[in-house]
């Protein structure tokens, strides 16, 4: 599928493999922590990526940042390759990506108080009288609903849901255009996973922001997202507007994810098809359609070929053998 023109970033092929030494394993094996993964994040929009745990998804996000340093692919930001700029040639585009992460505590700095921990990429980027720069991020901390007291307060005199608001403020600092938000609800209360959701909503629609959303939490996905991808054991398996994942699944690894999610009403309880097995682990794929392994409806050409992400209906990509494009 061809991306349209308001894209921001696209991801093509895009691999990460970690050495993997141990006394059981030969030195040239590899952890396939990421495998071909191709996508694209529209102006203003957000990308859901979810799956289970290690299959990859925090990698993606931190090739995307170059935290990491892909082995193979390509990451293009407004037009241009960044996968291999150097240091010097991504302190621009750093500028323009930003990241809120998981815990909303370890990625803050204890020894600095909350106003410069605000007001530290401002005066990296922008040379500006000291007073304004304050006065800049006294403004954020009001965008993100922090009090102006709490400006000289240290992380861990907040509460966990607002050291993460803390954090989106820092997030804001330097006007970015895309954020990758790496699971930044998974650590807090349902009640404060909303607030959080509905502030990351609503800087959206103030400063038309892009997002790429890191979760495995499904109904946080279908409320935030505008499309989702999900991957599994390295790869994207289905790529969809929100709508049709949530209503018209396609590939059996997303059908497996929308069973568990659990049905508070017990009258409504269903039977649930639980997946059979564990994950393959990431040093030794399966050859074939990695889920092969835990499908319920993998035949003999799942186990041979790997099926390729095409697209199966207007906006809705599949990799799976089961399932063909119209003629």
């Amino acid at each position: 599928m061809t991306a349209p023109g308001n894209v921001l970033l696209e991801v093509h092929g895009l691999r990460k493999f970690f050495p993997a030494r141990t006394r059981m394993l030969a030195r040239s094996a590899k952890v396939h922590a990421v495998d071909g993964v191709s996508f694209w994040v529209r102006e203003g929009e957000t990308l859901g990526l979810v799956g289970e745990s290690g299959c990859g998804k925090s990698t993606t996000g931190k090739l995307i940042l170059r935290l990491l340093d892909p082995t193979e692919g390509e990451v293009v930001w407004r037009g241009r390759r960044i996968d291999q700029l150097d240091r010097a040639g991504m302190r621009p585009v750093r500028r323009e990506l930003q990241a809120v992460f998981q815990d909303p505590y370890s990625s803050l700095n204890p020894r600095m108080r909350a106003v410069d921990i605000v007001a530290e990429p401002i005066r990296n980027y922008e040379s500006l009288p000291e007073a304004q720069v304050r006065g800049r991020a006294a403004d954020l901390f009001a965008r993100v609903g922090l009090r102006p007291d709490q400006l000289l307060k240290y992380p861990y005199e907040f509460s966990g849901g607002q050291r993460q608001r803390l954090g989106i403020a820092r997030a804001l600092a330097v006007q970015p255009r895309l954020i990758v938000c790496d699971e930044p609800v998974s650590a807090l209360d349902v009640s404060v996973q909303a607030q959080v959701i509905n502030l990351l909503m609503d800087l959206q629609a103030e400063f038309n922001l892009s997002y790429l959303f890191i979760a495995h939490d499904l109904a946080v996905v279908e409320h935030i997202s505008h499309r989702v991808a999900v991957m599994y054991l390295g790869k994207i398996v289905e790529i969809a507007p929100k709508h049709a994942i949530f209503t018209r699944p396609l590939h059996p690894y997303t059908e497996a994810l929308l069973e568990a999610v659990p049905v508070p009403d017990p009258a409504l309880r269903k039977q649930r098809r639980l997946l059979a097995g564990d994950v393959p682990s990431p040093i030794d794929p399966p050859p074939g359609c990695r889920f092969h392994t835990r499908c319920p409806y993998a035949e003999e050409r799942c186990r041979r070929e790997e099926p390729p992400l095409q697209e199966i209906s207007p906006g809705q990509l599949v990799a799976c053998h089961l399932r063909q494009p119209p003629a």
